[in-house]
């Protein structure tokens, strides 16, 4: 009895807890759905336009997507932005995938002198906060004449070295025995990576791409710092001037913005949550 009490209220707590994590989202859906009147009656006194205190409902009053249309079909720069943000992720992840996964596939199987060593200089140079590596980050990249390009952002994510972290514990946890009978049998080294290694290891190389891709969907220090052409930004630091009149804007540019995120997500949470698994076992 007192167990499924504990259960029950175990449960609760967790509804709760979810329902305030979810808020945020529902905060952007509820106001991307209001007008500016309705926005001007919840949000007025935040954005100077009246005395008191903020308040917000859980439904919109009066529905519509005046914000969607204004946003979608009247906005080019969002539509530049929302294209810069696909190309530089996806040459990210094609760069991670080039180098991350033969990187790992080396420190979990292959004999390197002083691997573990290098694979600790990995984990350090992981742990670092981008505010550590800015200034080395900029002056190579500025003697490399990249400074105020995609490449700039591009490159040095694609040698992140966390996707390494992720796919080496799914590619250390392959049986060594599978791989000595695959060289019996007369595979080279290529081959053993190619067609043991990659497809064993593939949910280590989805569940690190699909971390990487929201890394890289949302960066905002780093085009600000190496980026001075607004229009190489990417969808990330997309945000109008909010004011009353693009408050509807910024909700509704929170929300798209949002989208894709939630959809990679979804689609390889399974693997994410692996991945998460496979770096949390100790050596």
């Amino acid at each position: 009895m007192k167990h499924k009490i504990f259960k029950r209220l175990l449960i609760l707590l967790l509804l709760i807890l979810a329902v305030i994590i979810c808020f945020p989202v529902l905060f952007l859906i509820v106001g991307s759905l209001m007008g500016n009147d309705e926005l001007n009656h919840y949000l007025g006194a935040v954005l100077g336009r009246s005395d008191g205190f903020a308040s917000w409902a859980l439904l919109p009053t009066w529905p519509t997507f005046k914000a969607y249309v204004q946003l979608l079909l009247d906005s080019p720069e969002f539509f530049v932005m929302f294209w810069n943000s696909i190309k530089m992720t996806g040459a990210i992840l094609i760069g991670q995938v080039l180098t991350g996964v033969p990187a790992a596939w080396g420190f979990a199987k292959l004999n390197i002198p002083h691997k573990k060593l290098l694979f600790n200089l990995y984990i350090i140079l992981m742990l670092m906060p981008f505010q550590v590596t800015m200034l080395s980050n900029y002056l190579t990249l500025d003697r490399m004449n990249l400074m105020n390009t995609s490449w700039a952002i591009i490159l040095p994510a694609a040698f992140s070295t966390f996707p390494v972290f992720i796919m080496y514990h799914f590619f250390r946890n392959i049986p060594d025995v599978i791989i000595e009978s695959a060289k019996l049998d007369g595979a080279n080294k290529i081959q053993v990576f190619f067609y043991i290694g990659i497809p064993l290891g593939s949910s280590g190389i989805v569940s690190s791409l699909v971390l990487s891709f929201l890394d890289a969907w949302n960066l905002i220090e780093q085009p600000l710092t190496f980026l001075k052409d607004k229009t190489l930004w990417p969808l990330s630091l997309y945000l109008p001037n909010i004011s009353m009149e693009n408050a509807g804007l910024a909700f509704v540019a929170s929300v798209i913005t949002l989208i894709p995120s939630l959809l990679v997500f979804l689609a390889g949470q399974n693997y994410l949550e692996q991945g998460i698994a496979a770096s949390a076992v100790k050596e």
